[in-house]
């Protein structure tokens, strides 16, 4: 009994660094395996699901990817869902992402509160209602552009219908780095959102 409290505790250790996800690391999405794999090592808790305090613009990029952009008080409050992460996960986390090639910036603190329908359907959850967390938002170096692009029209989540026709990065063409599938999307005349 005294290891499976010591496994049990842990995780909650380890896991200190909260991380607001809204697209395709969300459970159901393509890239959700990560989040799976730092469950099953330890390196990720699932909180619930949450939204955000203020509103964001959500939006869709090339080939469907989505992108939080770092615009507070346009858009919408975003819900997704809300993970405590080690620093191993955190490091997975952004090179999933690509921080360090100028995809995605993680930033916060980020205020989110328990999404109502978590809330009414585990009324006995310990987590907080309330957090503060980091978030991964467009990189700022075309965020406004990806704004504009959309209409300055947002989602409130990345469901079903905004990932229709989400294409998983091993079927992108491979000869040109996302940072050129972004700079296509943007100067074409597709307003495809």
């Amino acid at each position: 009994m005294g290891m499976e409290v010591a496994a049990e505790e842990e995780p909650k250790k380890k896991c200190r660094a909260l991380i607001f996800t809204y697209g395709t690391l969300k459970r159901g999405f393509s890239n959700h395996n990560l989040i799976q794999d730092l469950v099953l090592t330890g390196d990720a808790v699932f909180r619930g699901a949450y939204t955000t305090s203020e509103s964001f613009p959500l939006v869709c990029g090339p080939y469907r990817v989505p992108f939080l952009l770092n615009i507070p008080g346009s858009g919408h409050p975003v819900t997704g869902e809300l993970y405590a992460v080690s620093a191993y996960g955190l490091s997975r986390m952004d090179e999933l992402e690509g921080t360090s090639r100028g995809h995605y910036q993680r930033l916060g603190p980020i205020r989110v509160t328990r999404a109502a329908v978590a809330a009414e359907a585990d009324d006995d959850s310990d987590d907080e209602a309330e957090a503060e967390a980091e978030a991964y938002f467009a990189d700022r170096s075309y965020e406004m552009e990806l704004w504009k692009k959309s209409g300055k029209l947002g989602f409130r989540w990345y469901g079903e219908k905004e990932a229709k026709g989400y294409v998983k990065r091993k079927d992108r063409p491979q000869n040109l780095s996302f940072l050129e599938h972004i700079r296509i999307f943007l100067s074409s005349s597709s307003t495809d959102q």
